[in-house]
C-alpha cells in the first residue's frame, strides 16, 4: 500500500476553484430541519444563495435568495404571513416565486419572478433539488435502511463546515486506512495499515471493503461490544453519486466474522450516514447521523457515540482544510497511492455524469 504510481494523479486539482463544476440534477441536504423555522434563512449550495423558511402549515419553502429588481437578497427582507417582502421597494414574491405585489408599480412585471426549488424533508434533514425542477424525484433521495426501526438506535448527528472541497470529504470516506493515522484515540486498529480493500462499483457508487481479523477492538467501539476479547472487524465505506457516503462497522467474536450475510446474533453493527453537501468549491457543509443495534435505550451511549463522532469528523477537517490549502498552492502534482482507487473510480463516474448533464443542457 506505501507504493506510489508514477505518473501524476489525473484527477490532480480536479474540481477545484470551479463552482461549476458540481451535478445539478440531483438532491442536496441544505439544513437540518430544526433549523428552518417561520423565519428567513440564507444558505449557500453550489454557489447560490437560497432563501429558507417555513410557511404557517409548516411547510418548507426555497426561493433564489435575490430580488429580481436590484439582486437585494430576499433575507433581508421580512417575511408577511407566507409571503416574502423585498427589503428595497416592497416587492412581495409568494412560495412558488411569483410576485404577487410591487407597491411602487402600476402593474406587476412580467420579469418580476425569483426561482423556486424543490425541497423535501427526509431523516430529520432539508433536501433541495437544484437542477430542473420537473426532473426532482423524491425517490431518488437515499433509503436509509431501518430508519423507522426501534430495534436500532440513532444518535442525533451533527454538521460542520469545512473549508474544503467536496470531493476531498468523498476521498476521505472512500479510504479506511487513513483512520490509522487520523484517529488514532478512536476508530484505528490493527490492520488498519495493511490488510488489503477490496473495492467495487455500484450503481450509484462505490464500495471500499475489508475484514481485519482477530484484532483488538478500536477504542471508539470497544465498549458497545456485547462480547470481550479479539474480534472481527469489517469496514465497509461506500460513496454514492454525488455526495452521499455510508460507512458500516461491524464487529464479531473473533474467527466468527467474514460472513457479512451470515453474522452471529451478538454482533454490533454500526451504520454512518454522511451527506456531503458542496457550499462552492472551497467550503462543503457536512452532516452526518448513525445507527447502532446495541444499548439503543442509554441515552449515555448515545451522547457518547455522539460526542465522538463529531470529535473524529473534527480530525478529519482539520486535515481535510490543510489539503485543500495544499493542493491550492503548491505548483507541484500530486501522487496517488494504491488505497487511492476508490476515490479515483468514484471521481471518474462522477465526472462522467456532468459531462452528460452538460452536454443535455447544450444540445437543447
Amino acid at each position: 500500500m506505501a507504493n506510489t504510481e508514477k505518473t501524476k494523479s489525473k484527477f490532480d486539482l480536479i474540481y477545484i476553484n470551479s463552482e461549476s463544476e458540481f451535478l445539478q440534477n440531483t438532491w442536496y441536504v441544505i439544513a437540518r430541519d430544526d433549523e428552518i423555522q417561520q423565519r428567513l434563512e440564507s444558505r449557500k449550495i453550489l454557489g447560490t444563495n437560497i432563501l429558507l423558511y417555513r410557511d404557517s402549515e409548516g411547510h418548507a419553502v426555497a426561493l433564489d435568495d435575490a430580488c429580481p429588481h436590484r439582486k437585494l437578497p430576499l433575507s433581508m427582507g421580512k417575511l408577511c404571513g407566507d409571503t416574502v417582502q423585498c427589503g428595497y421597494h416592497g416587492l412581495t414574491f409568494d412560495a412558488s416565486g411569483k410576485c404577487i405585489s410591487a407597491p411602487t408599480q402600476d402593474r406587476i412585471p412580467d420579469t418580476a419572478v425569483v426561482r423556486s426549488y424543490p425541497i423535501a424533508e427526509r431523516y430529520g434533514l432539508l433536501w433541495v433539488w437544484m437542477g430542473e425542477p420537473q426532473l426532482a424525484d423524491e425517490s431518488k433521495i437515499l433509503q436509509v435502511e431501518d430508519y423507522e426501526d426501534s430495534a436500532w438506535g440513532r444518535t442525533e448527528g451533527g454538521v460542520l463546515e469545512c473549508k474544503c472541497h467536496y470531493l476531498l470529504l468523498l476521498d476521505n470516506l472512500l479510504d479506511p486506512s487513513h483512520v490509522a493515522w487520523v484517529h488514532q484515540t478512536s476508530f484505528a486498529s490493527a490492520g488498519t495499515t495493511n490488510v488489503p480493500l477490496e473495492m467495487s462499483e455500484t450503481d450509484d457508487g462505490v464500495v471500499v471493503s475489508r475484514w481485519i481479523n482477530n484484532i483488538d477492538p478500536p477504542p471508539y467501539y470497544a465498549p458497545m461490544l456485547c462480547f470481550s476479547g479479539k474480534v472481527d472487524r469489517y469496514q465497509h465505506y461506500e460513496a454514492r453519486m454525488p455526495a452521499v457516503a455510508v460507512n458500516i462497522g461491524t464487529y464479531t467474536q473473533a474467527g466468527l466474522g467474514g460472513d457479512d450475510d451470515n453474522l452471529p446474533e451478538n454482533a454490533y453493527r454500526m451504520r454512518s450516514y454522511h451527506f456531503i453537501t458542496p457550499v462552492d468549491s472551497n467550503t462543503t457543509r457536512y452532516f452526518w447521523f448513525q445507527h447502532y443495534n446495541t444499548n439503543i435505550s442509554d441515552q449515555a451511549v448515545k451522547q457518547s457515540l455522539n460526542d465522538g463522532a463529531r470529535s473524529a469528523f473534527e480530525e478529519d477537517r482539520v486535515v481535510l482544510e490543510a489539503v485543500h490549502a495544499g493542493l491550492n498552492s503548491h505548483p507541484r502534482p500530486t501522487i496517488d497511492l494504491r488505497l487511492d482507487k476508490g476515490a479515483r473510480d468514484f471521481r471518474k463516474k462522477l465526472d462522467g455524469l456532468i459531462r452528460a448533464e452538460k452536454l443535455a443542457v447544450k444540445q437543447r
